[in-house]
């Protein structure tokens, strides 16, 4: 492609490639598409996104394709792959000037960059890291920036090699360079200090965002670049030096606003700082050793004494409470059982622990998390008034649990409180002793003081087991509590019932769960809607757990089972009916049968929540899930329900629709309890069978389920099932045959045997093009033992069930190994009885005894040669299933 005469064609095509026309954009992309593997295309398409002049929108697609180019056709080995020559201009080109002006289009040429580099750096790319080195030394802004930009690219990508070669490379690159970074990074952080108090905000910012970049290039350095960093004075010295930037960079806080770009950044730049210390702890555990002390001292200062005050932020309590949390559970820095055991480097690390981790240092910990970090703050109970189901949602974490304060704090709780029990627990117990008795509902600084205990003792409720007699706790204190009533309480009615919650596994006795019961009755009538929710969490756990008893429960099942349904009803949010359906779904799993006096409410109310929930998968899942157990429940009864469980079941359980990437496992689940408790088959739940075919062909982790269905229907009907669906199950099951795994094609041929079994006459004539499988198997004597005792199972249901159809395939295979009947009869009586020992199970060993003894009435030589090998097998298959009447004392054949 000749560059001059190409570009302005190719321009003009990537400009109809970013049209919103259709009919303009569908041709220029194929046209792109052709050009893709033409030699020069990447040439223009640099000439094209380094022109500052055009179109950015063009300049965009170009730099997409570029790198669209190089994962696919960079590598020499790539079909279609760029010359040599082309890929040398290309590099060349890449790094003649950093002086892109659109952000986004230099943070992808960065990264096309960096792509390159790691193919070719620095073997064919010597010259990339010297120039980059160079570039972020110069004075204009715009291109230093873009220069540290990529650098920091290709550092983070080269650093993401994991190969021993390409590891050495890195380690050499890092040595080489790692004390220009640490200047580098100097350099800029002391600038941004300095021009902090100036209050121009634009000059601030462009320094802030050099200071971020070289920090960056210099964690993936100092993280990924070195086998013992401890033995690297300037590695160790930098990241001694981070906690007096980090204080620097807190107090620069105070004078920066709190709601602009610059306290965004600044913020970042402070939680680099932190994701620099906890990735070195994570990958040079030992190396950190020295931190530990420093690391420790830092973040207790900031998270729980006044030092932090008026500085710290969220996120950077949540850093520094992970740091804590990572040495306390460090598995290299625990000793092994026997001190000598352990090696020095731990026995060290577990010095500098024990002497940090003092009975008043820990002590204040304990207290602080209880008393500062686990208050329920104004915000918090704003959104309890405003937005109950959202405030359960995040009470429970949601998806950013790691980085939320609440669900950390809780963590870090319960490991130090595991690490140091002995020490801590007579500092909660005394917290506890301070808070028995009523608390007036007039305080709610008290009020929210003993919901932080409580939610304390739930968290440590493992610990705690032989500190805290419960059971007199409970009756005494929280069941008290739970029956105040005032609008003010209900954060505690809701803490002591979690509280509950939380010690139901651990130590609650038996006969006290009729109180309980009573309890969570009085409770799902609460008025408040949070409550209710965390009353149907501990109704879950209770029963849910092993010494659960059905009849302690079923006094109150009717009234619990109502009110369930009545919150069903009246929360709104996904996640929460979700919730909801499975505390539901768990208690129709425990009571089985004695549900179905109840149920009426929710069989009319699901058909209307299926409906609503079209949008939202993960409901539907849990609806799925309900309707197992209401199915298993109900048993034929869920007959009544086939109007709306068998569309639900096709819906679920359709491929061609998109839902079924959520639903089908459930669906299949559904589908297979559905047919155990069906009385009979319908046209219906016959219909739907009609899905089958679509999944068999998927060859999902399914497949066992999809057998399992099969088998229902064959049971369930085996003739009318048969006539409709088998000649299109059999043409998949031959495929299957082809491809699948040995456990696979047992399950197969288990369905086939079971066809038989249940249908001697019309079986084998459905299954026909799979038996000539079988018998070739049998005769060229199949070496997986599990297959071959299938195989002699099948021939037995034939050979037994079905004499005239056995001759039919004798003569067919005949014919097929060119062999006389004769001859292949006696190969394979010969190959059946020295495999019986393949066949464990006892019913299919009598079966093939049988079969074959089935034999012995004929005149044919070649059977009666074979006479004493058939004898004996029937006889030590008689014996295998021979069992001892114990009432008699004579033995009798089994089954």
């Amino acid at each position: 492609m000749d560059l001059n005469s190409a570009s302005t064609v190719v321009l003009q095509v990537l400009t109809q490639a970013t049209s919103q026309d259709t009919a303009v954009l569908k041709p220029a992309e194929e046209q792109l598409k052709q050009w893709e593997t033409q030699p020069g295309f990447y040439s223009v398409l640099l000439n094209i996104f380094t022109n500052h002049t055009l179109d950015i929108n063009v300049r965009w697609l170009a730099v997409l394709y570029f790198k669209h180019g190089i994962d696919r056709y960079w590598r020499r080995v790539a079909p279609h792959a760029l010359s040599e020559e082309e890929k040398t201009t290309l590099r060349a080109g890449l790094i003649t000037n950093f002086n892109e002006p659109i952000n986004q289009i230099a943070t992808q040429i960065a990264v096309l960059i960096a792509k390159v580099a790691r193919l070719d750096c620095p073997r064919q790319w010597p010259e990339l890291i010297p120039t980059l080195i160079e570039s972020v030394k110069v004075q204009d802004d715009l291109r230093q920036h873009r220069a540290l930009l990529t650098f920091y690219h290709v550092t983070k990508t080269l650093a993401s090699k994991r190969l021993a070669a390409d590891r050495k490379l890195f380690y050499d690159l890092a040595s080489g360079i790692y004390n220009f970074a640490c200047s580098l990074w100097n350099h800029h952080t002391d600038t941004f200090l300095q021009q902090v108090s100036s209050g121009n905000e634009a000059v601030i910012l462009s320094s802030l965002e050099r200071t971020l970049l070289s920090l960056k290039v210099l964690r993936k350095l100092t993280v990924n670049g070195f086998v013992e960093p401890h033995k690297n004075m300037e590695v160790m010295g930098f990241l001694h030096g981070i906690f007096e930037r980090l204080k620097q960079f807190l107090e620069c806080s105070r004078s920066i606003g709190t709601d602009n770009v610059c306290r965004d950044r600044l913020e970042k730049t402070i939680i680099l700082f932190t994701k620099v210390l906890l990735d070195f702890l994570d990958q040079h555990p030992f190396s950190f050793t020295p931190l530990i002390q420093r690391s420790l001292e830092f973040s207790v200062s900031y998270v729980f004494t006044e030092v932090g005050e008026g500085v710290t932020f969220e996120r950077f309590i949540v850093q520094c409470m992970n740091l804590i949390k990572m040495i306390v559970k460090n598995y290299a820095y625990k000793p092994s059982k026997n001190f000598e055991d352990s090696s020095p480097e731990t026995l060290e690390a577990h010095k500098i622990k024990m002497a940090f981790f003092t009975y008043p240092t820990l002590t204040e910990i304990c207290r602080r998390l209880v008393s500062h970090y686990f208050l329920l703050t104004e915000e918090e109970l704003t959104m309890w008034e405003e937005d109950p189901e959202g405030f359960t949602v995040e009470e429970t974490g949601g998806d950013s649990w790691k980085y939320s304060l609440r669900p950390c704090t809780e963590v870090l709780f319960i490991d130090i409180f595991h690490e140091y029990n002995q020490t801590l627990t007579p500092v909660l117990l005394e917290m506890m002793q301070t808070l028995q008795g009523p608390t007036n509902v007039e305080d709610m600084n008290a009020l929210l003081i003993k919901d932080a205990v409580y939610n304390a003792v739930g968290l440590a409720a493992y610990e705690l087991f032989d500190s805290v007699d419960f059971d007199q706790w409970f009756k005494n204190q929280l069941l008290p509590e739970l029956q105040v009533i005032h609008n003010r309480y209900k954060p505690l009615r809701r803490r002591v019932i979690w509280l509950i919650g939380q010690w139901i596994s651990v130590k609650f006795k038996s006969d006290l769960r009729p109180m309980l019961y009573e309890a969570i009755c009085n409770l799902l009538q609460d008025q408040d809607l949070v409550v209710r929710i965390e009353t149907a969490t501990t109704l879950k756990l209770t029963v849910d757990d092993f010494e659960f008893r059905t009849d302690q429960f079923l006094p109150y099942l009717e009234t619990m089972f109502t009110l369930l349904f009545q919150l069903l009803q009246q929360v709104t949010e996904c996640d929460t009916k979700m919730h909801v359906l499975h505390v539901l779904s768990c208690v129709i799993e425990r009571v089985n049968m004695q549900i179905r006096p109840y149920v009426g409410c929710l069989v009319q109310y699901l058909p209307l929540l299926w409906k609503q929930s079209e949008e939202h998968n993960m409901l539907r899942c849990a609806i799925l899930t309900t309707l197992i157990h209401l199915v298993q429940g109900l048993g034929a009864d869920s007959k009544n329900l086939y109007p709306f469980l068998l569309p639900v079941i096709q819906l679920s359980t359709d491929v061609s629709q998109p839902p079924h990437v959520y639903l089908l496992e459930d669906g299949l689940e559904l589908w297979l309890v559905t047919l155990e408790n069906s009385p009979c088959i319908t046209p219906e739940l016959l219909r739907i069978f009609q899905n089958m075919s679509p999944l068999l062909e998927l060859s999902s982790e399914n497949l066992r389920t999809c057998f399992k269905i099969i088998n229902g229907y064959i049971f369930l009907s085996s003739t009318e099932f048969l006539q409709t669906y088998a000649v299109g199950l059999c043409q998949s099951f031959c495929e299957l045959l082809k491809e699948i795994t040995t456990e696979g094609q047992v399950q197969v041929l288990k369905v086939v045997e079971n066809a038989l079994k249940v249908n001697p006459i019309l079986g084998p004539q459905m299954f026909q093009p799979i038996l000539p499988y079988v018998f070739k198997g049998i005769i060229e004597g199949e070496r997986y033992p599990v297959v071959m005792s299938t195989y002699l199972g099948v021939m037995g249901r034939v050979l037994l069930q079905n004499t005239s159809f056995f001759s039919s395939l004798l003569n067919e295979m005949a014919h097929k190994f060119n062999q006389e009947m004769d001859q292949l009869l006696g190969n394979m009586i010969e190959m059946w009885v020295d495999r019986m020992d393949n066949i464990t199970q006892p019913e299919r060993r009598k079966l093939s005894a049988l079969a074959l003894l089935s034999l012995l009435p004929s005149d044919n030589s070649v059977i009666q040669d074979k006479f004493c090998g058939i004898i004996n097998i029937s006889v030590e298959g008689l014996h295998d299933v021979m069992t001892e009447d114990p009432e008699t004392g004579t033995y009798k054949d089994w089954p």
